[in-house]
């Protein structure tokens, strides 16, 4: 007898199985649908419409096809989130209203909806894609967001954003047209790996962050790669920035980031620019092909530069201070394509020191219609002199241990055709209207 009263409390205590729901389209069938699903049940959607906006307050599982298509019809927030362990699945979500200061979006995920899933939606016409307001340890995994396309870039909204929402995985998503592919501000202890993005300002972007990780995602012919500001621990690591316009990654008030195995190829003014950014790692990078290899500047200090490659950058460093910066470590340097040393012990280090820059570059920086004399004898006579006499030259950096030859960082073949297919395009002007080195635009 008791053994049977025992197993009765267990089943009672025990919860019913989650319901699957099929759910016809329609005006109201979602939102009829999601007020009478029990917590933890599935609604299964078809092909057709469903109109919305509508909004998640238990925990539910929502999935269909893409042909299944839930619309805002241009009203605030197509689906707002406001309970935890929500998944949404596989269908497409359009039609947000387009007011930016409320941050209208495909999906908004609040305060207190944790451990949100968002996977596989198409989410196309909307303000923002999707806006994880909030929410920790939210999942938004192989997404497609094709964001909107106003003339000025800053009237756009973002792919994702994320504010205050610690535990985020950002992951394997594509994100096209908008303002920022991602845009993470005051938030911390996330993940943004393995995403696509295009056509857009900022591919990624990080404001007031904590230990962030930005690994393995694509930036191709976007504004501006990889921005980080006002944050600490950052890590960037074998992101590529391809025909991107101005810089392909930005430290701003940025320190003790880990900087390594990037590659920055092709289109930008400068490949690196570092203001004001104190104990970064930068370390096994190839910065190739752009205006400035490396711009260093506003007091950056306690850096260390080693085993990177500079390639057939115009201005391989532009150091705009007086200090003497040593860029070698532990008797390791970087490679220089524009440094014709020798290597007569083999040992993989060249035989002399490796200094990018000299008094006539600063007088350059400084004086830029001096241009007009770069090539004139008094002009050459000065760098030789410097050459032969280093006790001449002024305060820079200084590579004391250069290497002998390059890393490589491999791009795969549909990758290197999305990077041709945005080749030349900044050559006929843009349509941006933001100065990425202007901190107020940001």
């Amino acid at each position: 007898m008791l053994k049977c009263l025992l197993s009765a409390l267990i089943l009672a205590a025990a919860p019913l199985a989650a319901a699957e729901v099929r759910v016809a389209p329609g005006a109201g069938t979602l939102a009829e649908a999601i007020a009478g699903a029990a917590p933890g049940d599935v609604l299964v959607l078809s092909g057709g419409a469903y109109k919305g906006p509508v909004i998640i307050d238990h925990a539910l599982t929502i999935r269909g096809p893409r042909e299944a298509v839930i619309d805002g019809t241009g009203r605030g927030t197509v689906i707002t989130i406001t309970a935890s362990d929500v998944t949404l699945s596989g269908v497409t979500v359009i039609g947000s209203g387009h007011v930016n200061k409320d941050l209208d979006a495909g999906v908004k995920i609040l305060k207190g909806a944790d451990r949100t899933r968002i996977e596989g939606l198409l989410l196309s016409e909307n303000m923002h894609g999707v806006d994880v307001h909030g929410g920790r340890d939210s999942r938004v995994v192989g997404n497609e967001i094709i964001g909107t396309r106003a003339l000025h870039m800053n009237e756009r909204g973002n792919g994702i954003y994320i504010w205050n929402s610690p535990g985020t995985l950002i992951e394997g998503n594509t994100i096209r047209y908008g303002r920022d592919g991602i845009f993470s501000n005051t938030s911390a202890d996330s993940i943004y790996r393995g995403n696509l993005f295009r056509d857009l300002r900022f591919a990624a972007h990080l404001m007031y962050t904590r230990d962030t990780e930005l690994s393995g995602n694509i930036s191709i012919g976007n504004h501006l790669g990889y921005a980080i500001m006002q944050s600490e621990r950052p890590k960037l690591i074998g992101n590529l920035s391809l025909g991107d316009r101005d810089h392909g990654l930005a430290l701003n008030y940025a320190n003790s980031a880990d900087i390594s195995g990037n590659l920055v190829r092709g289109g930008s003014k400068k490949c690196l620019f570092i203001y004001n950014s104190h104990k970064n790692l930068v370390f096994g990078n190839r910065f190739e092909g752009c205006g400035i290899g490396i711009h260093f500047t506003a007091g950056s200090e306690r850096n260390v530069l080693t085993g990177n490659a500079f390639i057939g950058n115009r201005e391989q460093v532009k150091y705009v201070g007086t200090r003497h910066i040593e860029w070698s470590f532990e008797g390791r340097g970087n490679y220089w394509s524009d440094h014709p040393a020798f290597d007569l012990n083999g040992d993989g280090i060249a035989d002399s020191v490796f200094r990018p820059n000299d008094l006539m570059d600063h007088i350059l920086w400084s004086q830029p219609a001096a241009a007009l004399l770069s090539g004139a004898p008094a002009v050459q006579l000065v760098r030789w002199s410097q050459k032969s006499f280093p006790a001449t030259l002024p305060g820079g950096v200084l590579d004391s241990f250069p290497l002998m030859a390059p890393l490589s960082i491999p791009v795969s073949p549909e990758v290197a055709a999305m990077e041709a297919e945005a080749a030349g395009r900044w050559t006929t002007g843009t349509q941006d209207d933001t100065d990425t080195d202007d901190l107020a635009t940001h």
